[in-house]
């Protein structure tokens, strides 16, 4: 009579199979963790944009925030907003916890005054720590772009 059961190389190709698979599916998977991960930046750009638009039609003038905040290295860990910056508050954004970026506001004039002029969102991030930032931007008149390599984290 025959025994019922698998062979060792029916075993081990069901093994070099399930091997080939993962080897496939694990790379694509942390590349979609780390795409989730940056995916806040170009949110809170966003949100940035339209509370700026929002304060320059109440008191004609843009917010210039030309120092990063948070103001640390930002990487693969959340960095705390710390209360928020100032001026963002003075704009009415702040993110609603922790945050992976950090953002700036730069201006341009018309004249030598505000009005008519135009600003510079820039959200940077490093979500997987390679020291190589993703970079979002959005002005005035131009939504959310990103200014880098698709495989830029």
């Amino acid at each position: 009579m025959f025994k019922k059961g698998f062979t060792l190389v029916e075993l081990m190709i069901v093994v070099a199979i399930i091997g080939i698979l993962a080897a496939i599916a694990i790379p694509n998977f942390v590349e979609m963790q780390y795409r989730a991960k940056r995916a806040e930046v170009p949110a809170n750009v966003d949100g940035i944009k339209t509370s700026q638009m929002g304060y320059d039609a109440a008191f004609d003038h843009f917010v210039l925030i030309s120092t990063p905040h948070p103001n640390v290295n930002v990487g693969k860990t959340q960095v705390s907003w710390a209360g928020g910056n100032a001026k963002f508050q003075k704009l009415g954004w702040q993110p609603d916890g922790k945050v992976r970026g950090k953002y700036q506001i730069t201006t341009t004039s018309v004249g030598g005054s505000t009005p008519g002029g135009d600003f510079v969102v820039t959200g940077t991030c490093d979500v997987d720590g390679d020291d190589v930032r993703a970079q979002y931007t959005a002005t005035k008149s131009i939504n959310t772009t990103f200014a880098n390599q698709n495989d830029t984290y």
